[in-house]
């Protein structure tokens, strides 16, 4: 591990160097050998599949791990879309003179060495490994041990790349480990080489991460988004809505795990809303109010449900006294992540928007929205539910910081 942090950190300094022409063609090269590869991505990904299937891993997460030709043309797609950003590096962000006629500049530049440590996912390896290249930033990636196969190969074809361009193959680094030993190493003892540490998972993973780091992190929390009905929305929109936030894909960090109704909408909203749920084999907890409006058996919500991620077909319902209740409910039970309101009241939607502590406040829309490509990133390394730089999905601007530049003539403080 030592060893893997002094090679960052000298692949840090070679990267430094590199021009904006120089990190494409990495990227542009990489993505080919994606396309002549894919059948080894492929057999790489069966061998995590078939060790997920004989552990008995949830199919919420052997979901999450799956490849095949279309996820690798989406891999592909997302770097493509990276290549076509701007240089994210030593742009002026901003300037100014003071009176002493001093030119104060703020400048972007790399974070430095990311630690990366992720589960599930293996297009997780590119998306992050092609933007933090982008970003002139060294990545060192920790995945999970589901996905140790697909996660090595992806890293093998980057550090490829990278040789072929005449790039130091260090600037991506994967820990081919399943030891976690190797990960408490990394968090409590490699202050030294990384700047930065993301964590890309459960809430088991983040709080073991918070524990044990004595580096900075950038949190990647678990995602229990909300959409809220209120009683102005309109009917086939909120339908529309909360199907696609529940349903579309159940697994993944955006969506949604409970929906709240309006009380002076019930009568008209939750049968509709709750049938078409139901159609699409979504499990149904709900408070004793919802209750009535389900014809068949249905478990009473406790305050467990409010607080569950399920990645699952189940959402829990629950009935409010209007949108203050809505937004008292999502700040005391949510995770800051997406949460959504449907009305056409512009007013309540601007409380709503104002009030709740998410990282993504939504409008008519659904909360699946909470993605780094969704935004035009391209892709995310995550997505930070903190108050503090950055908030959402993490792409290229997210991965820079900055340092201050001043231009003088010989001005001397008195």
């Amino acid at each position: 591990m030592k060893k893997i942090g002094e090679k960052a950190k000298l692949a840090s300094v070679h990267l430094s160097n590199i021009n904006i022409d120089k990190r494409n063609s990495v990227l542009k090269q990489f993505s080919k050998y994606l396309k002549t590869n894919a059948r080894s991505i492929l057999n790489s990904n069966k061998k995590d599949i078939s060790h997920a299937k004989s552990n008995k891993i949830k199919d919420s997460m052997i979901d999450r791990l799956k490849l095949n030709n279309k996820k690798i043309a989406q891999i592909r797609n997302s770097i493509e879309k990276i290549i076509k950003f701007k240089d994210p590096l030593g742009k002026t962000l901003s300037s100014w003179k003071r009176p002493n006629g001093l030119i104060i500049k703020r400048v972007s530049i790399p974070i430095g060495v990311i630690g990366v440590i992720y589960e599930s996912r293996p297009n997780v390896t590119s998306d992050v490994s092609a933007l933090c290249f982008k970003t002139g930033n060294v990545v060192i990636l920790r995945g999970g041990s589901e996905a140790f196969h697909s996660n090595k190969i992806l890293a093998k074809l980057f550090k490829r790349a990278l040789k072929k361009k005449k790039c130091n193959e260090n600037c991506v680094q994967f820990i081919e480990s399943k030891d976690r030993n190797h990960v408490d190493y990394l968090l409590a003892s490699m202050k030294n080489y990384i700047d930065i540490i993301i964590p890309r998972g459960g809430k088991s993973l983040v709080k073991k991460v918070l524990k044990k780091t004595v580096i900075s992190i950038i949190g990647h929390y678990e995602g229990l988004c909300h959409v809220y009905v209120d009683r102005e929305a309109d009917l086939s929109m909120a339908i529309k809505v909360v199907k696609n936030s529940k349903m579309r894909n159940v697994s993944i960090c955006g969506a949604a795990e409970t929906l709240l109704i309006d009380k002076m909408c019930l009568k008209t909203h939750c049968k509709p809303i709750l049938e078409q749920l139901d159609r699409l084999g979504c499990k149904i907890i709900g408070d004793k109010t919802i209750k009535k409006f389900i014809s068949g058996k249905m478990k009473i919500a406790t305050k467990k449900d409010w607080e569950t991620e399920y990645l699952s077909p189940t959402i829990s319902v629950r009935s409010v006294n209007g949108v203050k209740e809505a937004i008292d409910h999502i700040n005391k039970y949510g995770s800051s992540h997406t949460d959504s309101i449907v009305t056409k009241n512009k007013k309540t939607a601007e409380k709503f928007l104002s009030n709740i502590n998410s990282s993504i406040a939504i409008h008519n829309a659904s909360t699946q929205f909470a993605d780094g490509g969704e935004f035009g990133f391209g892709a995310e390394v995550g997505i930070s539910t903190g108050k503090l730089h950055p908030r959402g999905p993490i792409g290229i601007d997210q991965l820079t910081t900055y340092k201050y530049i001043l231009e003088g003539k010989g001005q001397i403080r008195k």
